[in-house]
């Protein structure tokens, strides 16, 4: 191996932090995930949509596409539209990109976590 390519493994080696960080941080992509579940389950079981006059259009009525399309589009709609739903997904969702940024991070230390707790 070279000399530079030695250097610059060195170097990222230095950059990365303590693994501590990394299991903590992926203990708290858990907590984020599992704790706004049952937040966004309930929201959603207790949503009651709205009523919209486009639905009882003759066009709409008559076309099953057009009707699952548009009753599908408000649903979403009228769940984000409610806090009780978009706080907890949005959440949930910034844990999903927290994992993502974590695995890239981590890079050998996620897949020997993983080799550890799979073998």
């Amino acid at each position: 191996m070279s000399p530079d390519v030695q250097q610059q493994e060195d170097q990222q080696q230095q950059q990365q932090p303590p693994v501590i960080n990394f299991v903590l941080s992926f203990l708290l992509v858990g907590l984020a995930w599992g704790f706004t579940t049952p937040f966004i389950r309930r929201a959603a079981k207790d949503h009651r949509p709205g009523v919209h006059p486009l639905l009882d259009r003759p066009s709409v009525r008559q076309s099953r596409i057009r009707r699952a399309v548009f009753t599908a589009f408000f649903a979403v709609i009228d769940l984000l539209r409610n806090p009780r739903y978009a706080v907890p997904l949005v959440l949930n969702l910034t844990g999903s990109v927290w994992f993502f940024l974590l695995v890239g991070r981590s890079g050998m230390y996620f897949f020997f976590f993983l080799s550890i707790f799979f073998s």
